[in-house]
């Protein structure tokens, strides 16, 4: 009982559903003294649902995180796992299986209603007592409760995306791992490929082109509806580790982790023809402009976003409908730094 109340208060005294997946994985592993338990992350892209493993632990070991970092893996896809599968189909609580091993697997999908993009799995030699379930189903049904009131609480309420109070403590992150990079690159062997082929974080600011036009002509009922689709293509074009946020009005911020400027300019460019090809109810056609820029443990969050901005701009400027990158727009004489501080940079 002490355990299993000491659980209780670790996970509810987070702020954060990384610590959260943390947490739930940890008492999960002890409580059912299992072999292993892992988050699972649910994504659909282009209608077809994948399973990736967000958080993980086993036996003997400190639960960890678990990155994705490569674009052209989905995941495994939900239809190689019948059972999760029909179990998510039918909306039911759980799924349990001897696996091929002959220990069991147990899924608990953590339903919102009628939305599950989270599932635990935990794997055990034996199969699971009721005395096991019940503990089970407890620490499940507290963990569901807290992400949802984490998500309330960091989520854009018109778009579902994440919100402005979220970013600052998102780019912390990320410019925290962009430092560990750093200090790895210099104690280490100096790396032999050129700079563009290099693995960065990078930050884009999207802003709806025209918007002001598309409320004033349909009015704001349709323009809320554009914003919706707008976030819908966003979270379909980005991958799993991106994270995408609504800043407010008209603009969105993505922070893309770990991938080259080649990669970046992909993505960020699949996105804005989509926005380009899609047909807005009422509306008609829509585009956006994209202004991006590298992260940098170096440069202050403001310096960062300033620089996004100014690609920004310099798209709207130019014609909009475009991404504009902030490095090649200094390189090729394009944008140019008069001043710089500490906090902002002058053009």
């Amino acid at each position: 009982m002490d355990s299993l109340l000491k659980h209780m208060v670790d996970m509810t005294g987070h702020r954060d559903h990384t610590m959260l997946d943390i947490s739930v994985i940890s008492a999960v592993q002890e409580l059912a003294n299992a072999s292993q338990t892992r988050v699972l992350s649910l994504v659909t892209i282009r209608g077809k649902t994948f399973v990736r493993p967000r958080a993980s632990i086993r036996a003997g070991e400190v639960a960890h995180m678990v990155e994705n970092n490569d674009p052209h893996q989905p995941g495994e896809p939900l239809t190689s796992l019948a059972p999760l599968a029909h179990c998510i189909s039918h909306h039911e609580s759980s799924a349990d299986i001897v696996n091929d091993v002959g220990g069991h697997t147990l899924w608990l999908p953590i339903w919102m209603g009628d939305k599950c993009d989270t599932c635990l799995e935990i794997i055990n030699p034996t199969p699971y007592t009721s005395d096991t379930i019940h503990v089970i189903g407890g620490i499940v049904s507290v963990y569901r409760n807290f992400q949802n009131l984490l998500d309330y609480s960091e989520r854009d309420s018109l778009t579902g995306l994440l919100n402005r109070k979220t970013f600052d403590d998102q780019l912390a992150k990320m410019l925290a791992a962009s430092t560990d990079s750093h200090s790895v690159a210099v104690l280490g062997e100096p790396e032999r490929r050129s700079p563009r082929d290099q693995e960065k974080q990078w930050l884009a600011v999207v802003d709806v082109d025209h918007f002001k036009l598309v409320n004033d002509r349909f009015g704001h009922l349709y323009g809320d509806e554009v914003l919706i689709l707008i976030a819908n293509l966003l979270t379909s074009s980005f991958r799993s580790q991106d994270r995408v946020f609504r800043f407010g009005g008209e603009e969105f911020v993505v922070l893309l982790r770990s991938t080259t400027l080649e990669n970046a300019k992909k993505i960020i460019e699949r996105f804005r023809m989509s926005v380009a090809a899609h047909d807005f109810p009422q509306v008609g056609k829509v585009t956006v402009s994209v202004g991006f820029v590298s992260i940098s443990a170096l440069d202050a969050p403001v310096m960062i976003l300033g620089h996004a901005d100014q690609a920004l701009y310099y798209a709207k400027s130019h014609g909009r409908n475009m991404a504009c990158h902030y490095d090649e727009l200094v390189q090729e004489g394009l944008l140019q730094a008069v001043a710089s501080n500490d906090t902002a940079e002058f053009f």
